[in-house]
């Protein structure tokens, strides 16, 4: 049962070949065995999942039905969960309980999901690897010894193992897809404010997401479509109404008008990634598609900006962490100095320290004109450039990371090579648009991904070619070696 995607799944539980406890049992022995080696979970929650895989089946007794009813899912960990556990990876909130659901996790347990835990990820979202979870690294199912990518590395990792169908993810700069790339799932990153922020931990506001990792593009569709949506609860939601994703995935590619930056080729870029995304072109040309090359001439600035800005977001949002309302609390502080400096210096791994301070410098007096608001400007200039090319193009592709994954450890020392991992997401971000990375091929055995954009509230286009795509190729298909 392990290897049945969820659309399957919800076609098995439709058909009465098993229950959704069933399924749940499985899964749950299956996440004790194996997950030791993954360390893709913080916490497990074996009880709720049962209890609800007992409602969903109950609610399928009596005539409901639905293709997430009794499908299993885990969270990443920065998504509120009444009464778990909700670390968002740190020592700061290890001891935190959430009174209440986010909007994302109260809308799929209401679609009728099983909850099986809380998957690990970088401190506070601020990571590409995975690496600085206080938990300790997640591993790569394709290379134990390498990275799953970050910040949703947890759920990705757990998703590409078999341990479940899917996870939610997060993505500020390319948490979802990034990670999909490496692992060799599909991840879409929404449109901002298409899925609801309301109970997700904040890292930069004006940049975090949340959205599906799964195995295959009609995978995505379904999760999405528990997840969108407008909510009230949160100023920065859109009311705009949700298609039917699934609906709309066997569309034809006849005369769909794909652009292909020149800029994603540069020194940077991996030789042998190239000549896999060229080869994906080739694909999608098979199937009636249009190429044409275009330019993204800002992205060169796209880095800069974006560590810029989420840094400084970050370093206001992280305020409320000062030991004296919830989180970690140092013990016998002398004053109140001295219990907002150990609170936060003991609480915050290394990287989440750079970040705030480098935010806080970029907020600062005298400083401000100078970065944050020379950042914001450049965002413009970004989004400006892909309301250009949407003119003239359906869908942007190109590669989601310029390398496959590294070794754990092997970028430890050097933050600002693991920043330049992101260089081809970090754009849609900065932009607001949706992303989507698919499998595309491998390098050495370790998954390589190509990335889809298209323009805002687009996510059908994404997930239509993508499923297409996935029609004619097997590379989502693979499993790792052991799983």
């Amino acid at each position: 049962m392990h290897h049945m995607t969820l659309a399957e799944i919800a076609r098995g539980l439709a058909d009465k070949k098993f229950s959704s406890e069933e399924l749940t049992k499985t899964l749950l022995a299956r996440i004790t065995q194996l997950d030791p080696q993954l360390n893709s979970f913080i916490s497990l929650t074996e009880d709720l999942a049962l209890q609800q895989a007992k409602a969903a089946d109950a609610r399928r007794a009596n005539g409901e039905s639905g293709a997430l009813l009794g499908a299993p899912i885990a969270h990443k960990d920065l998504f509120c969960t009444q009464g778990i556990r909700t670390s968002c990876g740190s020592k700061m909130l290890d001891n935190f309980k959430a009174p209440y659901d986010a909007t994302v996790v109260a809308k799929l347990a209401a679609a009728g999901t099983v909850t099986l835990g809380k998957t690990n990820m970088d401190e506070f979202a601020m990571g590409s690897g995975n690496e600085t979870s206080y938990y300790g690294a997640a591993k790569n199912p394709w290379d134990l010894e390498r990275v799953p990518g970050g910040s949703s590395g947890g759920s990705a990792a757990a998703v590409a193992a078999r341990l479940l169908p899917a996870a939610t993810g997060t993505d500020t700069g390319g948490s979802i897809r990034q990670p999909a790339a490496l692992t060799n799932l599909t991840g879409l990153k929404p449109t901002y404010g298409r899925v609801s922020r309301w109970g997700m931990i904040a890292y930069a506001s004006s940049l975090d997401q949340g959205g599906p990792l799964a195995r295959t593009a009609e995978d995505c569709a379904i999760l999405l479509q528990g997840m969108a949506g407008f909510d009230p609860q949160d100023s920065t939601s859109i009311d705009e109404p949700v298609p039917d994703y699934s609906a709309g995935l066997n569309g034809s590619l006849q005369g769909l008008r794909i652009g292909v930056p020149k800029e994603y080729f540069g020194a940077g870029l991996d030789p042998r990634i190239a000549e896999l995304i060229h080869n994906s072109v080739k694909q999608l040309e098979k199937l009636g598609a249009v190429i044409k090359e275009i330019s993204l001439p800002n992205m060169q600035h796209a880095i800069p900006a974006y560590y810029v800005i989420a840094p400084a977001e970050a370093s206001s949002n992280l305020s409320r962490f000062d030991g004296v309302r919830f989180g970690y609390r140092c013990e016998d502080p002398k004053n109140l100095t001295d219990l907002y400096k150990r609170s936060r210096g003991e609480g915050f791994g290394s990287e989440v320290q750079r970040r705030i301070m480098v935010g806080a410098y970029a907020l600062s007096a005298g400083y401000y004109d100078a970065y944050y608001l020379k950042a914001q400007k450049i965002r413009r200039l970004i989004k400006n450039d892909f309301m250009a090319a949407f003119n003239e193009v359906d869908i942007i592709l190109g590669p989601t990371t310029p390398n496959p994954a590294w070794k754990i450890g092997d970028k430890s020392s050097d933050p600002v090579a693991a920043y330049l991992e992101d260089v081809y997401t970090i754009t849609a971000n900065l932009a607001g648009l949706p992303g989507l990375s698919m499998p595309a091929g491998f390098v050495d055995g370790l998954p390589v991904g190509v990335q889809l954009l298209a323009p805002y509230f687009q996510e059908g286009r994404l997930l239509n070619v993508a499923h297409q795509y996935q029609l004619n190729t097997d590379w989502h298909t693979r499993t790792p070696t052991g799983f």
